[in-house]
């Protein structure tokens, strides 16, 4: 826990330098004119000068911020867990259940009748019941 506060203020106070430095910094052709085609005969990015401070203090800081970047990804792994871990979780609620349907008196409590037992729904008078198909014949 130590070291990760210890690199996470490094890598704050190594962001805002970087960000300010960037910004100090001046264009390579500064005018208005180079943004339009008008820099000269210069190379794609500019000519290659002498390195000043500014430069310098950009190239260290980008590599720190690198560096600390790559260290705190490292050392949150080893805070392990995750938030929901410390949620607690409701106790499950009781499913509702039906009343079984009263036994008949062919049937004991806990158990169905057989097949063949059960009585089948009378057809309406005047028509064949559904299993009884008549014969066709002609």
């Amino acid at each position: 826990m130590l070291w990760f506060t210890l690199v996470l203020a490094v890598h704050v106070v190594v962001s805002v330098f970087l960000i300010l430095v960037v910004l100090l910094q001046s264009g390579q052709a500064g005018d208005i004119a180079s943004a339009f085609g008008g820099g000269g005969s210069q190379a794609a990015f500019g000519p290659r000068g002498s390195s000043n401070v500014l430069t310098k203090a950009t190239t260290w800081s980008a590599a720190i911020f690198m560096v600390t970047s790559i260290l705190l990804v490292f050392l949150s792994q080893d805070r392990g867990g995750s938030v929901l871990d410390e949620v607690e979780t409701p106790a499950p609620t009781p499913a509702v259940q039906t009343a079984p349907a009263e036994p008949t008196g062919e049937q004991e409590a806990g158990q169905q009748a057989p097949a063949a037992a059960r009585e089948e729904p009378s057809a309406p008078a005047g028509e064949a019941p559904a299993g009884d198909v008549p014969a066709e014949g002609n």
